[in-house]
């Protein structure tokens, strides 16, 4: 019984990370994360700026006391569906932002 449970889980492979800042930190257990990456065009091969939008998964987070604040700098993995929009979790924050 080990054996298989071992085995599947290597089977899934390593879930997908990404480095992105806060953009929201307002809902209760959950942070909005913005990634940047810069990537060229299939047809013209300009160099383009993209961004993308995830909801990660905190379990410590409270809009009223944040364990994260809007602009730090943050590592999210991929994980299983916690509801209809979170797919990720925040693994650690990297750089906290410095309120100026």
């Amino acid at each position: 019984m080990a054996e298989t449970q071992t085995q599947t889980a290597e089977a899934r492979g390593r879930p997908k990370t990404r480095i992105g800042i806060v953009t929201s930190n307002k809902m209760s257990k959950t942070v909005t994360v913005t990634v940047r990456r810069r990537t060229s065009h299939a047809a013209y091969g300009k160099v383009m700026s993209r961004r993308e939008k995830y909801k990660a998964h905190v379990e410590d987070h409270e809009p009223k006391k944040p364990t994260i604040n809007e602009g730090d700098k943050v590592l999210i993995a991929e994980t299983r569906r916690t509801s209809k929009d979170k797919r990720w979790r925040v693994v650690k924050v990297l750089e906290k932002a410095s309120n100026v």
